[in-house]
């Protein structure tokens, strides 16, 4: 069973972007194509949806991916 709570597990405060480290973030969770970036996008998508309903379904859909 998940907990949707929106916040944060940790305090996030970002000065300054860094594209290197995020390309390296990016490479460690499968890449562009790999099953769990697919998940991660899925994961990401939901906080767009306008319904409750289909922000599950992603969500659901995220967890099953990985």
């Amino acid at each position: 069973m998940f907990n949707y709570e929106k916040r944060l597990q940790y305090p996030v405060n970002i000065r300054r972007t860094d594209a290197q480290m995020a390309k390296a973030i990016i490479t460690q969770f499968g890449g562009p194509d790999g099953e769990t970036g697919a998940s991660l996008r899925y994961l990401s998508q939901r906080f767009a949806m306008p319904y409750r309903e289909v922000m599950g379904i992603l969500t659901d859909i995220g967890i099953s991916v990985t």
